[in-house]
């Protein structure tokens, strides 16, 4: 004789697979929206990649200031503002991005916020890391438009300290201050700079000054994304058809408990 299936494992069997479906399927979805997020990336990588370069002026309107599109500045460094961005790699080495403002108009402080290249990390211990020269006199910078630096998580956030602070620039101690993440705001009123709300990525190959500028992308690669999303779902449906098989199970089962037995 069969040993007879228990109502409570039936019932826990239900509730799991039923939870399992659910979570699957929210899974299909996220990653449905990561696609889509993607997608707009590299459409706005596209859109603001086919534009004509455009001329940074104090004068240039707000609406020409369009992210990956490329762009020109004439101005003045200001090394004494430099700051370095740490935890920057490159092809798996340590190091940092170096960012110095570039002076467009000297009468109103108008300056863009330029991303000059890599540099490597020093072996602790043996100092700080040396500069590369800056040009005097105007230059000519080219690269590409981004609406912010772009930001490294911060451990240190989550307990409410900001280890990444920028001191006033330029620092007392004569040394290029080191931070993890530098908002333009943040960075406007440490200089006292009037900074174009962009920052310049420069491109081009390094020259004298040795710098690397080969400057990380966001992934665009949504058709993994559209991929997984695929998968979860297909787990979703073996979850459900798991789910239909064990009701249909204890549905037959309970019918025929409920038949009378033969007569004697």
């Amino acid at each position: 004789m069969a040993r007879p299936h228990s109502t409570r494992y039936t019932v826990a069997a239900l509730l799991l697979l039923g939870i399992a479906v659910v979570i699957l399927a929210s899974l299909g979805q996220w990653q449905l929206r990561r696609s889509d997020e993607r997608r707009a990336i590299l459409a706005a990588i596209e859109a603001g990649r086919k534009q004509a370069p455009v001329q940074l002026t104090p004068a240039t309107p707000s609406d020409s200031l369009v992210p990956w599109r490329v762009a020109q500045a004439t101005g003045s460094w200001l090394p004494q503002f430099s700051v370095l961005l740490d935890n920057r790699n490159h092809d798996g080495r340590p190091g940092y991005w170096l960012a110095t403002p570039l002076l467009l108009d000297s009468a109103s402080r108008q300056a863009v916020l330029v991303l000059r290249g890599w540099l490597p990390r020093v072996i602790q211990g043996q100092g700080e890391p040396v500069l590369p020269a800056t040009p005097e006199g105007p230059q000519t910078v080219t690269g590409e438009l981004s609406e912010r630096v772009p930001r490294m998580f911060e451990l240190w956030s989550l307990g409410g300290q900001d280890q990444s602070a920028l001191p006033a620039l330029p620092a007392a101690d004569g040394k290029t201050p080191q931070v993890q993440n530098l908002p333009l705001d943040t960075y406007a009123r440490a200089t006292g700079l009037n900074l174009l709300p962009v920052v310049l990525s420069q491109t081009g190959q390094a020259g004298a000054d040795g710098l690397i500028r080969d400057w990380p992308q966001p992934p665009v690669d949504f058709q993994k994304n559209t991929s997984y999303a695929v998968q979860w779902f297909a787990f979703a449906s073996i979850a459900a058809i798991a789910w239909l098989v064990v009701l249909g199970g204890a549905i037959k089962r309970m019918r025929q408990r409920a038949e009378p037995g033969p007569r004697a």
